[in-house]
């Protein structure tokens, strides 16, 4: 079975190189070898996105051993964005907003939902501006849809601020294909990020 040798390597270069792979031996399971978790879940999410079957093991020295078996459903490469599988490092100085629910408060949700876009909107305003902003659960629909939340965290990304969104929760509200801004992570992302913050702020 064709091993494909990426430890020491840096997101998103595993996923290229696996991807690259995958374009040109389409019917070949094939090994991916990896040696930090961000990477793992990176390759992992990606050969799942193409239909792939995925699973892995541990290695020795801390590497992660990836299968992958190509599927006959693979979908189009032209779905593929690179920075949807980018690491990014943190100084642990920095701040991170995250946002899990399209509305903010208890009471009623037509009015959570304007006091949220209104937040959002104002994070602009408050310095420092965060390293990152990360949406999950109900928060993923800020992205997708119309609003001046929508607005603001396309300006906010503009400005350099990383907007993550929960790709599997993009998945359950049905929304992926609505996605306007952002880039699709993980929960080992969401996690790390939140534990490397130097301060994270929440609205909830």
């Amino acid at each position: 079975m064709k091993t494909l040798d990426c430890t020491g390597l840096n997101c998103p270069e595993p996923v290229l190189r696996t991807k690259a792979h995958l374009e040109k031996e389409t019917q070949e399971a094939f090994i991916v070898l990896v040696d930090n978790e961000a990477s793992r879940e990176n390759v992992l999410r990606f050969a799942r996105s193409q239909g792939c079957g995925a699973s892995f093991a541990t290695g020795d020295d801390n590497t992660f051993i990836i299968t992958l078996v190509p599927g006959d459903n693979s979908k189009s490469a032209d779905t593929f964005h690179a920075d949807d599988y980018r690491c990014n490092l943190l100084t642990g100085d920095n701040l991170v907003y995250v946002l899990p629910s399209d509305t903010m408060g208890r009471g009623s949700s037509e009015l959570g939902w304007a006091l949220l876009q209104t937040y959002v909107t104002t994070i602009a305003e408050v310095s420092p501006l965060p390293s990152h902003i990360l949406l999950y659960n109900g928060g993923v629909k800020l992205v997708a849809i119309k609003g001046k939340a929508l607005e603001a965290l396309q300006k906010l990304e503009e400005k350099g601020v990383i907007v993550w969104v929960c790709g599997t929760c993009l998945e359950f509200f049905k929304l992926e294909d609505t996605r306007q801004v952002g880039s699709i992570t993980n929960m080992y992302d969401i996690m790390s990020t939140m534990v490397s913050a130097g301060k994270v702020v929440s609205p909830f």
